[in-house]
């Protein structure tokens, strides 16, 4: 990618933030329902780890970690939907995606840039504050080391990466769908509980658990917040991330060549 590219980009995922912050009272409401969502996983979670202590090796201040962490992420990582996706299969239903076939830009990574902005600034905006809630509440356990804050950040932007290949995919369905409103609900439900955002995915028992820790919707929050929690390592937790982002970047780059073959076909 050239310097050219690499300003166009940067300067889509700016536009996208900024558009995100005039956004001001659904952000304040958005804060307002993770905080709530998360004080009541809170006192489930206490209840159950009251009956299981150290369920899937965490204790309980571990454990009130995650849910806020959870909280922290729906947004950010656009779990539960309202990511990028939503606008890209409109786009994709009404043509209007013909335009930005048109742009002298790359399909996927001008969304790319478009949904990184977007969950930086649901991060900030929306994530930290029911995050430092519940560390002002409740005994949580945050690390002292700078390294293993800056280990954690690291693996939330690959989170942010498998997050949008997994979301992309699900877009571009409404190529052959027309309205992917089904795919992507569908879509939101695997990842709500593929991501470890009912239960962290250690809990899963046997083979179910096993399974559930390759897939790539573990990427998003399990493996962030056991580099968080000390129970990863972080260059593996990497591999592991980056080698998805890898594939889907790769089957999302394989689709829309496909799709935009489709395109051309029926003279969009």
């Amino acid at each position: 990618m050239d310097v050219g590219a690499a300003r166009l980009y940067a300067a889509v995922a700016a536009g996208s933030f900024r558009r995100y912050t005039t956004y001001r009272a659904a952000t304040a409401a958005g804060v307002f329902t993770n905080t709530v969502f998360g004080l009541i996983l809170v006192y489930t979670y206490l209840a159950l780890w009251d009956q299981k202590p150290h369920l899937g090796g965490y204790d309980q201040a571990q454990a009130v970690t995650y849910v806020w962490l959870g909280q922290a992420f729906l947004s950010t990582l656009a779990i539960g939907g309202g990511g990028v996706e939503e606008e890209l299969m409109e786009r994709i239903r009404t043509g209007d995606v013909a335009i930005d076939l048109y742009r002298p830009a790359d399909l996927q990574l001008w969304w790319l840039a478009s949904d990184l902005g977007r969950a930086f600034f649901q991060l900030i905006g929306r994530g930290v504050v029911p995050f430092l809630f519940g560390a002002l509440f409740f005994p949580m356990a945050l690390p002292a080391s700078a390294a293993r804050w800056a280990a954690f950040f690291a693996a939330i932007v690959l989170a942010m990466l498998v997050g949008f290949g997994i979301r992309f995919l699900v877009a571009l369905s409404a190529f052959w769908l027309l309205d992917g409103a089904g795919t992507a609900q569908m879509a939101w439900l695997v990842g709500l509980f593929c991501s470890g955002m009912l239960l962290p995915l250690n809990v899963f028992p046997g083979a179910l658990g096993e399974v559930v820790r390759l897939l790539p919707w573990s990427s998003l929050l399990q493996a962030p917040a056991d580099v968080l929690l000390g129970h990863a390592d972080p260059l593996a937790t990497y591999a592991f991330q980056g080698a998805w982002a890898v594939v889907l970047f790769a089957a999302g780059r394989l689709l829309q060549s496909v799709a935009t073959r489709r395109v051309v076909v029926q003279g969009g």
